[in-house]
């Protein structure tokens, strides 16, 4: 068994043991500070989790809302205290359960929101003023926002009492991921008017979730993530100034969505790097001067890139190290994977021990007593400075490129690099994977996995119809027509969206309505 000599994400060697001699003594004090003060290093509340703990928030979504509902009380119910949702690729890339580029893809890998109906079945039962809802979506975040504050109004909610999260970052779609729909400038307008709609009408709610997490799926290293991650934000952060926003109004509703992976130390100082990272160009660079526009808050999700098919019994494993890391590391909410999601949905018993994971952390672990329990260790404080200080070559080089949008080729070649090396470690045998090319056995597959019904789309589809046939269509034409008109100016299109998910229109319908104004974006083919 080969075992190559022990490095980093990023390629420098580890050291066999750290000391003094490590660390900046003249930064040291300054860079570590206080929990709850300037930098932030240490976290972004004094008390951390001794006062309140992280939100434990499982992303959970298939096939109708109906079963996804039942899916979240059943969760709740276990303990979780946080709503996250999955929805199917045709509602990410625009598209109603009725068309034909949804075919085969309806409700399968999430769940299916077309239209107003389908989100308050969603939500049914589940008050929306005591439960936060994270929704990870980016190309249409801003239809998905609409119907949920349309949902709420129908609940009795005022959209002042919604606490939540949209992803809402079309940056790394580009990057890496792949679920866009319009050109770059559309797509920012589209992120700046949901900023704008919510500082004035959604207070509680984080208005976009930055996201280093599918940029890490792709293969990117540590430091790369907190980089390409921060860099995206900085792109948001001038596009809302260039669309008059005030730095100080909108930035403390920003948040970002981090991904947790194996090695424990190397997670924990990424964490605390971006934290103190962020706040520096915050103050520095864009002048912030209120505390919480400071603050980089994440979600962590441990690292899905990291499962796997063989042996799905050592994902639990896996899963509680990446989890532990992301405690360590100051997250304010966190999904833990389920260890059978390397071959399909997770079962319900999945699920229940992935939050089993959370809550045994949480309560019987002694590692949310202490604020930043690992602060001050010598090998921890090297790792956060050598984060910080590649983080920030690679952020001039963006910088040189011309910022995030330009630097889009750049990062995707910088991941496929990465992502290529690491593959090769394991195929070569220096870098381990327990039960995937060490320590193999010849189990058979298990049995009972999650199966999504086949007829899904079909009955989606016919339902979307009933939807149709039941709404003015009338009010839904001059819904539609004023959406496009605000498209073609200036006018923030988000209260546009209410009105028109309200008249009864669907979210391929707001889609199509803005393809024609918008376009659709065509990446460029790079080698």
């Amino acid at each position: 068994m080969s075992r190559k000599d022990p490095a980093t994400s990023w390629g420098t060697p580890l050291e066999p043991t750290y000391g003094p001699e490590h660390l900046d003594a003249e930064r040291l004090p300054r860079d570590l500070g206080a929990p709850g003060e300037f930098p932030y290093t240490r976290g972004i509340h004094a008390e951390m989790y001794r006062k309140r703990l992280w939100t434990m928030r499982q992303y959970a979504g298939f096939g109708s809302a109906a079963e996804t509902n039942k899916r979240y009380r059943y969760l709740l119910e276990h303990g979780q205290t946080g709503l996250s949702v999955a929805f199917d690729l045709p509602t990410q890339m625009g598209y109603d359960p009725d068309a034909s580029m949804a075919r085969g893809e309806v409700g399968r890998v999430g769940v299916s929101i077309a239209a107003l109906p389908d989100m308050q079945d969603l939500f049914a039962g589940i008050p929306l003023d005591r439960v936060s809802t994270s929704m990870t979506i980016n190309a249409t975040a801003s239809i998905l926002l609409a119907l949920y504050v349309a949902t709420a109004r129908r609940q009795g909610v005022p959209a002042e009492a919604l606490a939540g999260t949209v992803q809402n970052d079309i940056l790394k779609e580009y990057i890496a991921r792949g679920t866009y729909i319009f050109p770059p400038g559309p797509s920012m307008r589209l992120i700046t008017d949901t900023f704008a709609y919510c500082e004035r009408h959604v207070p509680r709610w984080n208005t976009i979730s930055i996201s280093g997490y599918h940029m890490r799926e792709a293969g990117c290293t540590a430091v790369q993530e907190v980089a390409f991650t921060l860099a995206n934000g900085i792109a948001y952060v001038r596009a809302a100034l260039q669309a008059g926003l005030a730095i100080d109004a909108f930035a403390p509703q920003l948040s970002f969505f981090f991904n947790a992976h194996n090695n424990l130390l190397e997670e924990v100082a990424k964490f605390r790097a971006a934290r103190r990272l962020w706040a520096r160009i915050m103050r520095d660079t864009f002048k912030a001067r209120d505390p919480r526009a400071l603050m980089l808050r994440f979600h962590a999700q441990t690292a899905g890139s990291t499962l796997t098919a063989q042996q799905p019994e050592n994902n639990i494993v896996r899963v509680t190290v990446q989890a532990l890391a992301a405690v360590l590391g100051g997250c304010q909410s966190l999904h833990t994977n389920s260890m059978d999601e390397a071959l399909a949905l997770p079962t319900e018993r999945a699920v229940r021990i992935a939050l089993r994971t959370q809550q045994v952390l949480a309560h019987e672990s002694g590692v949310a007593d202490v604020v930043d329990p690992l602060g001050g260790a010598f090998a921890l404080e090297r790792l956060t400075a050598e984060i910080e200080e590649a983080a920030t070559a690679y952020l001039g080089r963006i910088e040189d490129l011309g910022g995030a949008v330009a630097a889009i080729p750049f990062m995707q070649r910088e991941i496929q690099d990465a992502a290529y090396r690491y593959q090769r470690e394991i195929e070569d045998g220096a870098r381990i994977v327990v039960g995937v090319n060490e320590f193999v056995a010849d189990d058979a597959p298990p049995a009972n996995l999650f199966q999504v019904d086949a007829s899904i789309g079909e009955a989606l589809a016919e339902r979307l119809g009933r939807h149709r046939a039941a709404c003015g269509r009338d009010a839904v034409r001059a819904a539609l027509d004023a959406l496009e008109r605000g498209a073609r100016g200036r006018t923030n299109l988000v209260p546009l969206m209410v009105d028109a998910v309200e008249a009864g229109a669907t979210l391929g319908e707001i889609c199509e309505h803005l393809r024609a104004v918008f376009g659709v974006h065509q990446p460029s083919v790079t080698f």
